[in-house]
């Protein structure tokens, strides 16, 4: 029962940091390093280096400026669209660093599925904020920044301290972003089609084309 419970552990803490790092990358390290160095868990060999105050103080820059870029319109997609190519890659090496010291084959599984699963909550909270971006107040803004935060805070401490709880949640959340990620990129391809439109200068509704010899020809021909 202690080996599964640790087992569990391990997947909750792999899951916990790819999935975390997909919504706020700069905040799950900051929370690892400040509770890891704090003394409020041990983390595996691998993830030890985010306690480094080096570290710490450039995760904590990054998330201030993630902050703040995060809740202005417009911006916040322009930052998800740059950071495509720093959260699912760090994601991957985290996930594969908190496994600990296990067979090389067991780590490179962790980084494809902790990639994996990073990619689709990358993509799920990138095309929301796009959508978000359409209403042209900034308070849904700030509301879908602030949650993100505290999702990514409460995510990790239930991966760290309640494990089974998080996996469960964890398998519901992945249903929900696997039927949620096409209907939200549907509608961002309507966003971007409207978006063309304007900018060409095309009418939203195309005016119905008059057959020849005015507008009630055909109706006159029904009727007779």
């Amino acid at each position: 029962m202690n080996e599964l419970h640790q087992v569990v552990s391990i997947i909750a803490l792999t899951m916990g940091v790819a999935w975390a790092s997909g919504i706020n990358l700069y905040a799950a390290i900051l929370v690892l390093g400040i509770l890891g160095s704090g003394g409020y868990m041990t983390l595996p060999p691998g993830l030890e280096i985010v306690m480094h105050p080096l570290v710490l103080v450039a995760a904590g820059f990054m998330y201030l400026v993630e902050f703040f870029a995060d809740k202005t319109p417009g911006v916040d997609s322009s930052w998800d669209a740059l950071h495509t190519f720093i959260r699912i890659p760090a994601a991957a090496a985290l996930a594969a660093a908190a496994v600990g010291d296990v067979h090389p084959a067991a780590s490179l599984a962790a980084a494809l599925v902790g990639g994996g699963l990073a990619t689709g909550v990358h993509l799920t909270k990138a095309g929301s904020r796009i959508l978000i971006n359409a209403s042209p107040e900034p308070f849904s803004n700030w509301a879908a920044s602030l949650s993100e935060d505290v999702a990514v805070v409460a995510g990790l401490w239930a991966a760290l301290y309640h494990p089974w709880v998080f996996l469960i949640l964890l398998i519901i959340f992945i249903a929900l972003m696997a039927w949620l990620l096409p209907k939200i990129w549907r509608g961002v391809r309507i966003v971007f089609q409207t978006l063309v439109d304007v900018l060409r200068g095309k009418p939203k509704h195309s005016p119905p084309r008059l057959p020849p010899g005015g507008s009630t020809g055909h109706l006159d021909e029904r009727r007779s």
